[in-house]
């Protein structure tokens, strides 16, 4: 089978850039307060010692944090220059290459999962699939953090750092995303929307939803 177009476009842009990526965010969460707050009361909602996703870790900064805050995490990304970075800088905890589409994990495996930005380059016809699977894998209760850039108007980068790559990185209305969430058979935790920080570049409100597995899947009718 032929893989999605746009899984193909995500890995071969964030190949092309990974290392200028990781020196730009490497201080990222020390410049974050709130995210490193509800990164706090994700790891507290976590039940037990199972393991825990870091869906789309990128050079793994938040899975860094994670282990940091006592969770069993690992981290899973599309692109395999991404990984090398995560490996080299944490060479302690583990890194796999694979899609959120399609996880290699059992039914009901995870305590926990966090897609921290990284379902913003799955088109929106994909995303009940996205969350049907992050359903699937976790365990009955447990948590799942969202993060993305709220809005409705995408932001396209062209050449970023000068790599002849482009991406579009997709907003999506809160409400939305948690709408899915719960047909996915999701029940929402919390709601949090901050301002943009103009001094962190940002131009669209920031939104973090946590929500947990529930016993039952809503009827899509």
């Amino acid at each position: 089978m032929t893989e999605a177009d746009f899984l193909t476009t995500t890995r071969t842009f964030y190949d092309a850039i990974a290392e200028d990526y990781a020196d730009l965010f490497r201080e990222e969460l020390a410049h974050r307060p709130l995210e490193r707050a509800l990164l706090g009361v994700f790891a507290e909602l976590v039940e037990g010692d199972g393991p825990v996703a870091d869906l789309g870790c990128g050079p793994g900064r938040t899975t860094a944090r994670l282990a940091a805050l006592g969770l069993n995490v690992f981290g899973l990304d599309l692109s395999e220059s991404m990984l090398a970075i995560a490996r080299r800088e944490n060479p302690g905890l583990r890194f796999e290459q694979g899609s959120m589409l399609e996880l290699d994990v059992p039914d009901g495996a995870l305590a926990g999962a966090l897609s921290f930005y990284s379902s913003i380059h799955t088109p929106v016809d994909q995303l009940p699939s996205l969350f049907a699977e992050f359903h699937r894998v976790l365990a009955p209760g447990a948590p799942l953090l969202v993060a993305f850039q709220a809005g409705d108007e995408h932001r396209h980068h062209d050449r970023p750092f000068g790599h002849p790559v482009a991406l579009t990185f997709q907003r999506r209305r809160p409400e939305h995303i948690a709408d899915l969430l719960t047909t996915a058979g999701f029940a929402l935790v919390s709601r949090t929307v901050r301002e943009p920080d103009p001094a962190l570049d940002e131009t669209s409100p920031q939104a973090f939803l946590i929500a947990r597995k529930s016993e039952r899947r809503r009827s899509a009718g």
